[in-house]
């Protein structure tokens, strides 16, 4: 097996079991693993760890994961709809189809004025922390995120508001090499729902 095939295995346990973001787990995997520094060229493109897990997920988690999905993708269709004036799109793994009760919701939301998504958080009382991250072009880009009871899954799930300009969705929307996009509205996730 070569290092960039253990790195990846490594990251999709990491990943499934720990709830990990992907980039994070393909670093912290790559220490793991190899008995040198790794070049970023040895690192699994994401086809190859999205790959891996789908394989861990069918080996380990597939009397579990698919009611954990469908959990998480109900939870996050009901933000969206509360959400709907930001016209919000589901990202992560919970889009991807890949998310267990481990994961994070990640919401993307576009505004005509970024703080407009804090406004209506704090107008309807419901607390939340301040954050950023790297958006998908590469800027930095606010998120608010929040604690939500799941009923379905009987706990607590973290929910990501990431915050971005209306402009930006044009661009958000673009397909990869398989024709995926990385992200989806409501109407695209109820899809999504209905066809599992």
């Amino acid at each position: 097996m070569s290092l960039t095939a253990e790195i990846a295995a490594a990251a999709a346990r990491l990943i499934v079991e720990d709830g990990m973001e992907w980039g994070p787990a393909k670093r912290r995997a790559a220490k793991m693993v190899a008995r040198h520094s790794v070049m970023p060229a040895e690192l699994p493109d994401n086809a190859l760890l999205e790959q891996e897990v789908r394989a861990y997920l069918d080996i380990f988690c597939a009397d579990t994961q698919p009611a954990e999905l469908a959990a998480l993708r109900a939870l996050a269709l009901r933000w969206m709809e509360r959400l709907a004036e930001f016209q919000p799109h589901l990202s992560g793994a919970v889009w991807s189809g890949t998310a267990t009760r481990r994961n994070d919701i990640w919401i993307n939301l576009f505004c005509d004025d970024p703080k407009s998504a804090e406004l209506t958080l704090i107008n309807r009382n419901i607390p939340y922390e301040v954050g950023s991250t790297t958006g998908f072009r590469g800027q930095t880009v606010d998120v608010l995120s929040l604690s939500c009871p799941c009923p379905e899954l009987g706990e607590t799930v973290l929910l990501h508001l990431t915050v971005y300009d209306r402009d930006d969705l044009r661009g958000a929307l673009r397909r990869d090499a398989q024709g995926r996009t990385e992200r989806g509205d409501a109407r695209a996730l109820r899809a999504l729902m209905e066809s599992a």
